[in-house]
């Protein structure tokens, strides 16, 4: 499976642009989205940007991605109003 990581570009280069991310900084592939400027968040897949979004949507997928961190690393339970706050029961009323 493969689950796609938000990456900041930091620097626009050509094809590809310098992005930094939970994994840290690596060249991520643009051709899919087109040349992106610096500040702008982008949906990573094994290397090559499928969507751009926003920050609160990269926010988002982080806290979700830390969820199921969480959930590998043997957590009995988690909060799920925290890590999954666009889901939320508590917070979509």
């Amino acid at each position: 499976m493969c689950i796609g990581t938000p990456v900041k570009v930091i620097e626009n280069r050509d094809f590809v642009a310098l992005c930094e991310g939970r994994n840290g900084t690596e060249e991520v592939n643009m051709m899919l989205v087109g040349p992106q400027t610096e500040g702008t968040w982008v949906l990573n897949f094994l290397g090559s940007a499928r969507e751009v979004i926003s920050e609160q949507d990269a926010e988002n997928i982080n806290k979700a991605l830390d969820g199921l961190t969480a959930i590998m690393d043997g957590a009995d339970k988690i909060d799920v109003d925290m890590y999954f706050p666009d889901i939320s029961m508590k917070n979509n009323h």
